[in-house]
């Protein structure tokens, strides 16, 4: 009789294992459709979170790399920055012609991998990121070539002010 008990007790603690872990394995997989979408809509707004991948493109291209380090879900005037600047048409025509688009995020609730996690806080202590959002601009080496942030005015107050950082690292 207790081993029968014992068995019933061992097939119900299983079944009730696997029901859980039925929904939980469906949350990941959904959690990584997600992702993936996430990282394919960066990849095609002109966007990059891989810094090799960025450095490469501005081998390939001769642009520097115009690095975000944002908290995109948490930091106002990141968000503002996003919105007011990057997001706009004018801001998107300027830097398909003139830079490479990294984003060093530190969100505090979007996903992210592990890798690009480890990445970020690197590239936040090699270029001593202080707040945020900090935009450097940087050749093709990682050396840095100038600095900016929000700046009220728009894409055209932050496109002029762009253009004076890489004129100047020009000369």
């Amino acid at each position: 009789m207790k081993i029968r008990t014992l068995l019933v007790a061992v097939v119900t603690l299983a079944a009730v294992a696997g029901i859980l872990a039925g929904p939980n394995a469906y949350a990941k997989k959904k959690k990584k459709a997600a992702d993936d979408n996430a990282a394919a809509a960066s990849v095609e707004s002109g966007w990059t979170e891989v810094y090799d991948d960025a450095v490469a493109e501005s081998k390939k291209t001769n642009k520097p790399i115009l690095a975000d380090f944002t908290g995109s879900d948490w930091c106002g005037w990141c968000i503002k920055l996003h919105k007011e600047v990057f997001s706009t048409d004018e801001f998107k025509a300027w830097a398909k012609d003139h830079v490479v688009l990294l984003t060093v995020d530190f969100p505090n609730a979007k996903p992210q991998s592990k890798e690009i996690k480890q990445q970020n806080k690197a590239l936040e202590k090699k270029y001593k990121i202080e707040g945020y959002p900090t935009i450097l601009f940087l050749d093709a080496e990682g050396k840095k070539l100038g600095e900016s942030g929000y700046e009220e005015g728009g894409p055209k107050v932050w496109i002029a002010i762009a253009d004076k950082i890489l004129a100047k690292a020009k000369k």
